[in-house]
């Protein structure tokens, strides 16, 4: 009767075990290993905001790929992790505390820049370019297509430009909301248009949407360059983004 008792009592605390997260633990501790043991080449979490779920993930270079909004689809960007960068993807929630405190920071108003190392190897190219001379536009400033071109070498290739900041791996963290259509349209956005704003408000670049078409007035880079006169043939160079480095870069 007593050993009868005993088992009882053993699958009644059996019973008020949290499997998931015991399951949760377990896995945490599995990704904590592999990444101590050099095998983890992606780690991913999602993190809470004030534009919904943010997937975040990185390598052992850095962070690699932020998605939310019209963009958070956790098995497209896991599918796309594992053919682009490597088929060893696992969720590792505690891999992430730096990217979460620093979130949580810009998010509050109190992170101006993010001090996180960055994995480019999903752009290239002249996308690439462009995204580098984006991660430099300053907190609270604006840029136009037009001169994220110019700075990447190309200064008629705003529409390319425009292709390079839609397509950003790492939004938030390269801020591909900073940068706005020459006549102070607001542009396009990855993120939602709603989101563009919410971050433009965040830090103070536009007050209210009707702002937005007076942030022409208010960019980081420098004026636009002079047209040539009629009868010349000649390009005109387009400023460059004169933003501070950034660790990101």
């Amino acid at each position: 009767m007593e050993s009868m008792k005993k088992l009882e009592q053993a699958l009644s605390r059996a019973g008020r075990v949290d499997v998931s997260a015991a399951a949760g633990a377990a896995a945490g501790r599995l990704a904590e290993q592999a990444a101590s043991d050099g095998l983890l080449d992606v780690a991913y979490t999602t993190v809470d905001s004030p534009v919904g779920p943010v997937l975040v993930a990185a390598t052992q270079r850095g962070l690699v790929r932020i998605s939310f909004c019209s963009h958070y689809d956790p098995d497209e960007v896991l599918l796309e992790l594992s053919n682009k960068v490597s088929p060893r993807v696992v969720e590792a929630p505690s891999y992430f505390d730096a990217v979460r405190r620093e979130l949580d920071e810009y998010f509050q108003g109190r992170r101006t820049s993010f001090n996180l190392p960055l994995d480019w190897r999903l752009t290239g190219g002249f996308g690439r370019r462009v995204l580098r001379h984006t991660a430099r536009i300053p907190y609270g400033k604006v840029s136009t297509y037009k001169e994220m071109a110019s700075a990447a070498g190309s200064p008629r290739a705003a529409r390319a430009a425009g292709n390079a900041l839609g397509s950003n791996p790492i939004p938030i963290v390269v801020p591909c909301h900073r940068v706005l259509h020459s006549g102070g349209g607001l542009g396009g956005y990855g993120g939602g248009l709603d989101n563009k704003v919410l971050l433009l408000k965040l830090e103070g670049a536009i007050g209210s949407e009707e702002d937005a078409a007076a942030t022409t007035s208010r960019f980081g880079p420098s004026p636009r360059p002079p047209v040539a006169p009629r009868g010349r043939r000649g390009r005109s160079r387009g400023p460059g983004s004169q933003g501070p480095s950034s660790r990101t870069g």
